[in-house]
């Protein structure tokens, strides 16, 4: 089967690449890949706060759902589907960091430190990025995840609740409450695309290893 060209691409919904995977188009998975590295990496940054190992669960994570892409059944968007698998895999990986309540607290303690030094409002756009992530890993895991996904991703309250698999009410009160815990003082960039930037060079990274796990030449 013909691969489509470039322009063709990028018309392409969700639905209709996994139905291109499905019938064989193996290469396009690599567009799914390059389209949700950046929130994955996010979101698995919000609850593992490590680049390598949030990089390694993305890789499982792509791969189970690559393994898995004929059973989804489209009650949901691919979207939220491929975040759960994340966040599952993510939550997973953190029951056998043991020490992983000890290491938050350090890091919590030294984050302080870093913000009395340098009062955000005097921050250059680098440390806002940096002050602005301390502040977000400060935050209880039920709260950061919510607040990751609502504003730092932009997905809207019912994709929330299929993606944490909680009610709307406790989307509404945990990213209030999460707000509230965040300093006035960064509120104004917690959308700042620099916030657990995922750089090019960790995306293409990211897409040789999952489709050579997967045995699939990259297209492109």
């Amino acid at each position: 089967m013909e691969i489509p060209g470039a322009k063709e691409l990028q018309q392409l919904n969700d639905e209709e690449i996994i139905s291109g995977i499905l019938a064989g188009k193996k290469q396009l998975f690599e567009l799914l890949i390059r389209k949700y590295n950046s929130r994955l990496f996010r979101v698995g940054m919000s609850i593992i706060n490590d680049d390598m190992e949030a990089e390694d669960i993305m890789q499982v994570a792509y791969i189970k759902a690559y393994e898995k892409l004929s059973t989804f059944r489209h009650e949901s968007s691919f979207s939220t589907w491929i975040t759960r698998i994340l966040i599952n895999e993510s939550l997973a990986r953190l029951k056998k960091r043991k020490q992983y309540v000890h290491m938050a607290e350090d890091n919590h303690s030294q984050s302080d430190t870093g913000a009395n030094q340098n009062p955000a409002h005097k921050l250059l756009n680098k440390e806002l990025s940096n002050a602005l992530e301390n502040a977000m890993l400060q935050l209880p895991e039920k709260y950061r995840l919510v607040f990751v996904l609502r504003e730092v991703e932009d997905m809207s309250v019912a994709e929330t609740v299929a993606t944490l698999g909680i009610t709307e009410a406790n989307v509404k009160v945990r990213l209030n409450r999460a707000k509230s815990m965040l300093r006035d003082s960064l509120s104004s960039y917690y959308k700042n695309d620099g916030v657990f930037h995922f750089h090019l060079s960790r995306c293409n990274r990211i897409v040789a290893n999952v489709m050579s796990t997967l045995g699939i030449s990259i297209a492109s």
